[in-house]
This record gives structure tokens, C-alpha cells and sequence, in this order.
């Protein structure tokens, strides 16, 4: 333990800004209250990471060099370097740079180590005497869901079928209406069991983890996660920590003076905005599905997303005569945006989310609407999260068997939400509300983080 009560972290994260930028959050957070952190991650990452380490004189990057594996291509260190059917392969990778991480731990002496996917750290941190925490920056929910009964199956040699998946586990919060539909389910079987690094499934490296560890932490709070956190502590007889949501610090900086221009010029609460992550790419067919049910919609809209799977610029991906048609009301832009300031400009009135728990969390401190499209893993999760048991969003439509979803199901879910006269919509926007004014109270994030370090003191001395 450090000085005055402080102690010093270790954060091992996953090979992906998705995973790498939310584990800096919680750094910033940590510093802030005088804790050391020690940040290992690749070499690369760290020019694209250090703009947003606000206590660069409490949290230390600390690089790994990412050994080539076959397959790779010459380089690539993160999943932002390769296509998604490669990512296995950097979790070899990483999995790889585990002699590296074994000796900044004893050179580093933590007391704590938070990692993600590594399965391999809670035996390692035990043997040197340092404690493991899952730290999961996924929805409770999602693990509550898909792994904790999934863990038991693991033991007998068994694997959860389509149809286990359609169903809640055994013992499941039972105010929860959470079901995954077919076509996830499918997914998910897919994802969940296939190789993911080093001979090991995906399933088995989070379930050993969460067995293993010596707390499970997510980024969330009691108030949208609680029964699935307590259903998790009986599940796995250890004890969940939360972090509280991390909000978004407050941006410094303008938004893009294109952008703001073009926002300024409609009225609040009437621009659709839709924006689906860095990692997520749609068919071809369904791009042009979302883009035609914005366009049904009559309202202006701004849309942020990669180019389709099989194309290379969004000029052959979207529809014939479509940006003719929509010139004045509608962008479609393939590039990176600034969403936080995008979310926070009066003219956006609804946000169409893949439904990434970050992307979120920061949706649910701004004021637009929220139309739900999941794309895949825990999207599924976090968006019956969202629109069934918490009501505060519309999931859009889709059809059962393979969910195809067509434009008119996300006109449908847009106009919802933005009508007034809607009685869903209405549920929807007061629910919204509610859970807005709770996650922007004064002193709600840092009574969690306060909470949280306190929890971790206990832990230190068991």
C-alpha cells in the first residue's frame, strides 16, 4: 500500500481503444484522488492514448513491445490494425507479451492488477501476491446473462445451445425481462465458443476470469444494474464492485466548425444522429436499409459510419440518387466525428445507437432520444436493458429468424421516439428524464468512485 492510503494499480487491457480508452477513464479518475497507476499497453497505442491522461504525473504508460504472430499482418497491434476475423489473433498476441507483464510485476509491486480478457493474470497476481480485478467494461446485465449459468455448463463439458440463450438462466433477476431472440442467439454461440487466442474460446477466458479474480468490477451503478450485480455475487460467491458510470469529462474543445454550422441550421431536438462505433461495419444492404429509413423519416439527420462491409467509400454504398434526394437535411459521413459534442448540440433530438455500453452511457447524460440497433455480443443485452426493463429507449424491429430490419422498421422507431403525441415515446422521454437528472446529480459519479476506493481498501487487507 502507498503513502497516506493511496495505492498503486497496474491496468492490463485488452488490445482495443474500446477497451484501452474506458481503463484510462478509470485511471483519471483514480489519480484524482492520489492513486499511482502503471498502464501497460502497446507501443503504438500510446501516442493516440496520452491526450487524454489528465495526471500524467500519477499514471505511467507503460510500453509492451506486441510479439508478431503468424497471420498478422507486419505491425498490428490493437484490433483497430486488422479485420475483425483477425482479432484472435492479436488476443495470441497479447497473450504472448505475458513473460513482459510478469516482470513489470515484480518490478512494479501493485497492490491491485485490472484486466479484462487475460484469463491467465488472477494465478499469476495470487503468486506475487498481488490482487486481480475483472474490471468489465460491458453491462452487468450482459454477464449476469450470457456467462455466469454458462460458467456451470463449462464445468460438465457442455455448451449452451441456441435455445439455452433464448432463455434466462436459472435464478435470473425475475423483474428483468431480458431474452435474447434467434438469429442472437445464433451469434452469440458463435462468438462465445469459437478460438479466441492461444487454443482458448472466448467463453472460457472471461469465465475463468470472472472465477478466478479476486473481484469483478464493472462501469455501472446500482441504480440501472443492481439485481443483476447481486445475482452475479451468488453466482460466482465473490464481490462486485462498481465504478459508477465514469461519466464523460466535460469537452474542451469546439466541435468542428462544418459540423456546428450545418447543426445551427435546424431547430433543437430535430436532427436524427446515428452512429455505430469504430469496429462495427454493416452489409452493404442493411447501410442502405438504415440511410432509406432516415430519409422516410422527413427529418434531418447525420449519420457517422464506416463504409459497409465490401466497399471503400461511401459514395458506392449508398443508394442510387439517395444524396441528391436528402441534399441540405442529410450527411452521411465515414469518417471519425466528435460524438460527445454532437450529442450535446440542441438541434440533435435522437441518437440511433448500436447500443455499445459507452456509447450509451453517454447518450444517457445528453437530451436525445434513443433508438436501439444492435449489432452483436453484448449490444443484444444492453439494448433489451434499455428499451424492456429500463424503458428509456425503442429498440428497433427486426425480423426473428436472421434479423434483417428494413428501412421502414427504423423509421418506425425514430418517429417514435421524436413524437410527442407517441404514448411510448412519452414513457420513453420521462423515463429518460428520470434517469438523466439521477446520472447528473451532484456528486453522484465521485460518491461512486469514493465508494468504489473504499471497497478496494477492504479488499487489500482480506
Amino acid at each position: 500500500m502507498g503513502t497516506d492510503s493511496t495505492f498503486h494499480v497496474v491496468m492490463y487491457p485488452w488490445f482495443a481503444f474500446g477497451h484501452l480508452t474506458p481503463f484510462l477513464h478509470l485511471s483519471n479518475k483514480l489519480a484524482e484522488r492520489g492513486h499511482r497507476i502503471s498502464f501497460l499497453l502497446p507501443t503504438k497505442a500510446r501516442a493516440k492514448l496520452e491526450a487524454f491522461n489528465l495526471h500524467p504525473d500519477l499514471i505511467r504508460f507503460v510500453p509492451l513491445v506486441v510479439p508478431h504472430v503468424d497471420g498478422l499482418p507486419a505491425g498490428a497491434e490493437t484490433t483497430n490494425d486488422v479485420p475483425l476475423h483477425l482479432q484472435p489473433l492479436i488476443m495470441s498476441a497479447m497473450d504472448r507479451t505475458q513473460p513482459d507483464v510478469e516482470a513489470a510485476l515484480k518490478d512494479l509491486k501493485p497492490d491491485f492488477i485490472f484486466f479484462d480478457f487475460t484469463h491467465c493474470i488472477p494465478p499469476l497476481a495470487r503468486r506475487l501476491g498481488i490482487k486481480s480485478i475483472q474490471y468489465c467494461i460491458t453491462s452487468a446485465a450482459t454477464i449476469a446473462y450470457l456467462l455466469a449459468p454458462a460458467s456451470i455448463k463449462l464445468e460438465e463439458g457442455a455448451q449452451l445451445s441456441e435455445d439455452d440463450l433464448m432463455h434466462q438462466p436459472p435464478g435470473f433477476p425475475p423483474s428483468s425481462s431480458i431474452k435474447l431472440h434467434r438469429h442472437e442467439a445464433r451469434k452469440m454461440t458463435f462468438i462465445t465458443y469459437r478460438e479466441y487466442g492461444s487454443g482458448v474460446s472466448f467463453h472460457e477466458r472471461i469465465t475463468w476470469a470472472l472465477r478466478d479474480s479476486d473481484a469483478v468490477c464493472f462501469r455501472s451503478c446500482s441504480e440501472i444494474e443492481g439485481p443483476f450485480c447481486e445475482y452475479l455475487e451468488k453466482q460466482y460467491g465473490k464481490i462486485v464492485l462498481l465504478s459508477g458510470p465514469i461519466l464523460p469529462e466535460p469537452p474542451t474543445s469546439s466541435l468542428e466548425d462544418r459540423w456546428a454550422k450545418w447543426l445551427d441550421g435546424f431547430k433543437a431536438g430535430s436532427v436524427v444522429y446515428c452512429a455505430f462505433g469504430s469496429e462495427c461495419f454493416l452489409e452493404k444492404d442493411q447501410f442502405q436499409e438504415l440511410v432509406l429509413g432516415f430519409e422516410l423519416t422527413g427529418l434531418p439527420f447525420f449519420v457517422a459510419l464506416k463504409p459497409p462491409i465490401g466497399t471503400e467509400t461511401m459514395e458506392e454504398a449508398l443508394p442510387e440518387g439517395f444524396t441528391e434526394r436528402v441534399r441540405g437535411r442529410g450527411v452521411v459521413e465515414g469518417g471519425w466525428v466528435q460524438q460527445q459534442l454532437i450529442l450535446g448540440h440542441p438541434s440533435i433530438g435522437c441518437f440511433v445507437s448500436h447500443s455499445g455500453w459507452a456509447s450509451l452511457i453517454e447518450s444517457l447524460v445528453n437530451q436525445p432520444q434513443l433508438v436501439l440497433l444492435p449489432y452483436s455480443g453484448d449490444q443484444f443485452v444492453h439494448a433489451r436493458l434499455m428499451s424492456g426493463d429500463l424503458k428509456v429507449g425503442v429498440e428497433v424491429e427486426r425480423r426473428e429468424e436472421d434479423g434483417w430490419f428494413t428501412r421502414e422498421n427504423v423509421c418506425k422507431a425514430v418517429k417514435m421516439v421524436m413524437d410527442e403525441d407517441n404514448e411510448v415515446g412519452r414513457e420513453v422521454r420521462a423515463n429518460r428524464l428520470r434517469l438523466r437528472d439521477v446520472f447528473l446529480k451532484q456528486g453522484f459519479d465521485s460518491s461512486y468512485i469514493d465508494g468504489f476506493i473504499e471497497k478496494l481498501r477492504t479488499l487489500i487487507k482480506q
